[in-house]
Order: structure tokens, then sequence, then C-alpha cells
């Protein structure tokens, strides 16, 4: 589960941010000031930050620069409602990954938040091949898969599965979808091929593992989470 930083000063924008995050998945954690926001961001790990610009004290701003300065490369989005072109330059600048302006829709936070977990260092696209999802990597390049160390041996059809839930954790995918990517067909009614694959998959992977990664949503579909 991914976990994220919400620094915002108005505490009920901070409630609703974290409510509406937990509600899709995620594992948050809110501080309503700039000072709190670079305790507890440089002593705890985090996937993401959410900074709003404008807070009392070390602003959202100021806190970005100290981050990077720190070398904490964690993929950080700030919220503003300043939207100049030049508001948001100077806030790339300092250091953020992407700009919201605000008031902004929930979808759209949760596709921005999707967009910079997928280039993060958690699921990272390396120049080894490498894309990893907690303790599952798979090598592009050299058609390893290995969780927690251990080598797993896969089918070319369960490796392409494989590769398709880790390029899209978090997400749901349908058996439409999935048909689509990995067999590159229609889906059928009436056949269970998906679910049988994925079956075979599951076994490989979570064998032998208290953590259970993929998981399915009756009648919709399966998630890497």
């Amino acid at each position: 589960m991914f976990k994220i930083g919400i620094s915002e000063d108005d505490e009920k924008i901070s409630t609703l941010l974290k409510s509406a995050l937990e509600e899709n998945g995620y594992q948050t954690a809110s501080v309503l000031s700039g000072t709190d926001a670079l305790s507890l961001f440089i002593n705890d790990k985090f996937d993401l930050f959410i900074i709003d610009v404008m807070m009392p004290g070390i602003n959202g701003l100021q806190v970005c620069k100290l981050l990077r300065e720190r070398q904490i490369k964690t993929p950080i989005l700030l919220l503003t409602a300043l939207g100049t072109v030049d508001d948001k330059v100077i806030g790339l600048e300092a250091g953020a990954d992407d700009y919201l302006v605000k008031p902004f829709h929930l979808k759209e936070l949760l596709a921005r938040i999707a967009a910079l977990l997928r280039r993060s260092s958690n699921i990272d696209v390396a120049q080894n091949n490498l894309i990893c999802f907690d303790d599952l990597c798979l090598d592009t390049a050299s058609k390893e898969v290995t969780r927690a160390g251990k080598s797993i041996e896969l089918s070319a059809k369960e490796f392409i599965l494989l590769e398709l839930f880790l390029r899209n954790p978090n997400r749901l995918l349908s058996r439409q979808f999935i048909a689509e990517q990995a067999w590159d067909i229609n889906f059928e009614t009436g056949t269970n091929v998906i679910d049988v694959y994925i079956n075979f998959l599951r076994r490989k992977i979570e064998k032998g593992f208290d953590r259970k990664l993929i998981h399915t949503k009756i009648n919709m579909g399966y998630i890497l989470k």
C-alpha cells in the first residue's frame, strides 16, 4: 500500500484529502504546518507528498526546497490557489513534480497521484529494466521474477500478465482490459481463461508468503495492491 504525506494548513481540506485518499486504498499521514511537514517527511518513509503552498511558518515552496536539499527524491504534488504560469514555474523550480490548482476535482487529484507514483522509485522502471512492487520484482530484459529475493519461474503468458499488473499498480483491471492487453483479443464472457491464468500466477507469486498481492473484485476484475 502506498503511503502519502499530506501538509495542508486548512484542517477541513486536510481531513477531506485524508478521507478521500484512504477510501481509494492509500495510507496517509497529515500535518497542518510546514515545520511539522519537514519533521514528518524527513523522519518517515513516504511514496508521495501532497504539500499546500500557502502555510504558516515554513511555506510549501520552502518545504520542497529543503526536502530536495536533503536529497529526498519522493514525488511532490503542490496544491495552491495561485494558478498563473509564473506560480507553476516557481513551484516546479522549487522541486515539485506536479502542480494542482484549487479548487480541484477528486478524479483529477487521483489521476495525478497515480501518474506520479508510476514514475516513482517504488515502481521503478530503471536502467536495468527492473519493475518492482512491494517485494515482487520483474526484470524485462532477463525475464527473471523474484519475490523477497526468491526466484519464481513463470510461463511466457504468466510473465506478460505479471508485467501488466506491475505497470498498473493499485488500478482495477477489468477482464476486458486484461484480454486486450495480454491476449490482444476481445473478451468473451463465456470463457474463464483469464481467471485460470491469473490463478496460476497467484499460486506462483503468493505461495509461501503471508501477503496476497493480486486481489479479486467480484464481477469487476483484479487489482495489484
